[in-house]
Formats: C-alpha cells, structure tokens, sequence
C-alpha cells in the first residue's frame, strides 16, 4: 500500500449529488487526486480510484490472514490445541520461545503495511520461511540430522519421486 493510503481515504472532499449532476468531469478529476464524499440526502457514497479500492480491500482480506496467523500462535502459547486440519497448524512445532519470535516478526512487519507497498511481500517470505522452517523440523530425517553434534555431512534418503497423471 502507497505511503499515506490509509489516511487519505478519510480526509475526502464532500460533494452534492447536484455538483456532480452539473459538473461530472471536474469532480471526477478530483476523484483522480483524492477520494470524493458525494453526498444525497442522508447517504453518503465514496468516490475513488479503482486502483485504491483494489489495495483497500486486498489489504483487509490479508489483515485478516494475520490476524488468524497472530491468533493461532496467541493460542498455542496459552497451551491451546489447534487441529491438524487448521491451516496454521505447523506452527504447533514451535516452542514458546519461537512463537514469541515469530508473532514479533510478523507484527514488525505488519506495521510496516501502510507505509510501503512490498510490506505485503515482506509478511509473505517471512510466513514462508517459518512455514519451511515448520516442515524441516516436522521431517523425522531432518530432525536427526540437525540434532546431531557431528561436522560429518549425513545422507538423507531420496524423497519418493511424484508421479504425474
């Protein structure tokens, strides 16, 4: 999301429905500088950039993926169980420790969001990493590998080969 927004949305200019009438090329060049407030009778109707409302409402369908990443970690700290099939289940591998870690990074990282646009790509690869690093620990194989205390490279056997149908 561009610098800024998140708070431009609410500092709009109030237009009648009767200026539009009169004068729809001036207020729609308006439109392209700042959202517009057209009002008629006691309803209100925002008037903005396509390209604003696209960022607003990704931005609150993935606040809402955080939020529920957030929440889940929140739980497992309090020592709540989180089914298998819970989308954010792999954070169960983690201890209280890394929880904390984790909830902080991702929370670092959220407020970040109104200030540049690749904040989003940011949140995405640090989710991707604790994710990968979820499945390295849940491998049996890696989990021996790593708990190790040996110089010694270790042989992982070869993953079963996919077929294609």
């Amino acid at each position: 999301m561009a610098a800024g927004a998140m708070d431009s949305i609410y500092s709009d200019e109030l237009i009648t429905a009767t200026e539009l009438n009169r004068q729809p090329g001036r207020i729609l060049d308006k439109a392209l500088e700042h959202p517009i407030t057209i009002t008629r009778n006691d309803q209100s109707f925002a008037l903005l950039r396509r390209e604003n409302v696209a960022t607003f409402v990704k931005a609150a369908q993935r606040s809402k993926e955080i939020i529920e990443l957030l929440s889940t970690g929140f739980r497992l700290l309090l020592k709540q169980k989180i089914g298998t099939e819970h989308p954010y289940s792999w954070l169960g591998v983690f201890d209280s420790d890394e929880l904390n870690e984790f909830i902080n990074e991702i929370t670092q990282a959220y407020r970040l969001v109104d200030l540049y646009e690749k904040a989003w790509d940011e949140l995405d690869a640090i989710i991707h990493e604790w994710h990968e690093s979820a499945l390295a620990i849940s491998n049996p194989e890696l989990e021996v590998a790593f708990s190790q205390n040996s110089d010694e490279e270790i042989a992982l056997s070869q993953p079963p080969s996919k077929q294609v149908v």
